[in-house]
């Protein structure tokens, strides 16, 4: 049933002249999702308000209820056709009145990690791109079809709103933003290890994968759960930061999907904190992240750190160093040029990582990963607070090209997290083998480069040549790098001039 209601609801969109995209169609799904959601939330708290002789006070007034304007009911809990809207006065009441009333929630709740908070938040950064009433009416319909109260019918619902999560990533450049494979973001999860009572982060969440996958592995790990383990995974246990509207939304949907009421990501540019102004409280266990690469940010923004650069996901490493406890542990994605780029941040930042963190292990992941991504990527596992002496390499060959129609699979990375685990300790390197090897870096610290080039001794290179696509998005990226550096001069060169 769950299925096929969202292939309606993807057939009725493409008729939308107002939705034309994979992302149209999962931005416009989530905002209706989550009014469904609700729904079902406020009618079970109120039964079980009744059942207690209390009087449940609904988050939303009467009229703005999806069993009001989506979905009223006649006597045997059919469609009310006479009292539900349709057509102009349906897209209408929407428009000027649903989101605007769903809007003022935010100026309304009492924290940001509220439902009521999350409410507007959602409905100020998005709107409704379904312009015909009567194409809204029929995806009302199949959106009311679905059921999610029992923890079952959450898991399936999560499992299809994953997929289409997925479909929105493989369909472009744009959309790969928001996904990150599963079986990648699984792997790392199992050599992370988190436990109970950890708190897990995510600076850049995006669709909340990690943290999705995180909450599904604590709870597999844990079935004999408190009730007060559970309330600390539901509060106290995943926060996330996002700057992209979309993305912040399809994240909060995610989490609330996969089982977690409220979800604890707020909606902000990490990258415009000051790393001075985090302190103790502000830090958490473990850091689950895979950052944006390739991106430039402003001069502003870059003086928040000590190692400036304009590289994004640089950017986003430091903030995850600075932000983990000491005995706290990541797993980042991070483009592999960054082991062996000898520009000054490069080199300042792989040092500060190797001086602060112990980086016992680096996952070397082949082209195809990422869909759209154009790079070649890896994964650094790290533990704050001791300097690294020897790092486990494990370079990922799954035998074939991955692509679109090829992709990432759990059982590529098995071996890489059975043999992660067989380590006796992360200080002293990993088994080695065809595909893994160490490197002790206690000598490269005293190098002027800090290089951790990616080399492995017993198989040699998997990738002599780089594919056409990588070639084009670094010369695309030195073209950015290049107007960027343009840009500056001229801004130096008027700001002389208007001074003289």
């Amino acid at each position: 049933m769950f299925e096929q209601a969202f292939k309606n609801i993807d057939d009725a969109l493409r008729k939308e002249a107002g939705c034309a995209t994979e992302l149209d169609y999962a931005e416009q799904t989530s905002w209706l999702l989550f009014l469904k959601y609700l729904d079902g939330l406020e009618q079970d708290r109120a039964t079980e308000a009744q059942l207690e002789g209390k009087k449940y006070p609904f988050i939303l007034d009467k009229p703005y209820r999806w069993e009001s304007w989506a979905a009223p009911k006649d006597k045997s809990g059919q469609l009310d056709h006479n009292n539900a809207l349709s057509g102009d006065d349906l897209r209408d009441f929407v428009n000027q009145k649903l989101f605007p009333y769903l809007h003022k929630f935010k100026d309304r709740a009492s924290g940001p990690n509220t439902i009521e908070y999350k409410i507007g938040e959602i409905f100020g950064e998005l709107k409704n791109k379904i312009t015909s009433g009567y194409n809204l009416r029929e995806i009302i319909d199949h959106v009311d079809e679905l059921r999610f109260r029992s923890q079952t019918e959450k898991h399936e619902l999560s499992m299809l709103y994953e997929e289409k999560i997925k479909r929105m990533g493989n369909a472009g450049r744009n959309g790969g933003e928001y996904y990150t494979p599963r079986p990648l973001i699984r792997a790392m999860i199992r050599v992370v290890n988190p436990k109970l009572g950890e708190t897990i982060y995510d600076g850049a969440c995006g669709s909340a994968g990690f943290l999705c996958e995180a909450f599904d592995y604590l709870r597999a790990q844990n079935p004999k759960r408190t009730t007060a383990q559970d309330k600390r995974l539901q509060e106290a246990t995943f926060y996330g930061k996002e700057k992209k509207s979309l993305a912040y939304v399809i994240g909060i949907m995610n989490l609330i999907l996969h089982g977690i009421e409220a979800p604890n990501i707020i909606h902000t540019n990490t990258l415009t904190e000051n790393l001075a102004d985090i302190q103790e409280k502000d830090r958490f266990d473990l850091v689950l992240a895979n950052p944006p690469f390739g991106g430039k940010e402003r001069p502003e923004v870059q003086q928040n750190f000590p190692i400036r650069t304009g590289e994004t996901a640089f950017l986003f490493l430091q903030h995850f160093i600075k932000i983990l406890r000491a005995g706290g542990r990541g797993g980042v994605v991070i483009k592999n040029t960054f082991l062996s780029n000898t520009d000054n941040a490069s080199v300042s930042l792989r040092k500060h990582l190797l001086e602060s963190c112990n980086l016992h292990t680096v996952l070397d992941c082949p082209g195809g990963t990422f869909q759209g991504a154009g790079v070649k990527t890896v994964v650094l596992f790290f533990e704050k607070g001791r300097p690294t002496r020897k790092v486990w390499f494990y370079q990922l060959d799954p035998g074939r090209n991955l692509g679109k129609t090829n992709p990432l699979n759990d059982d590529d990375l098995a071996e890489f997290v059975k043999l992660a685990a067989s380590r006796t300790s992360a200080t002293d390197g990993g088994p080695e083998t065809a595909k893994s090897w160490n490197v002790d870096v206690t000598r490269s610290l005293s190098t002027a480069e800090v290089d951790l080039s990616v080399k492995n001794p017993n198989g040699g290179e998997t990738e002599t040549h780089r594919s056409p696509q990588e070639i084009m998005h670094e010369i695309a990226a030195l073209d950015a790098e290049s107007a960027e550096v343009l840009e500056n001069i001229k801004a130096l060169l008027n700001a002389k001039s208007d001074s003289q």
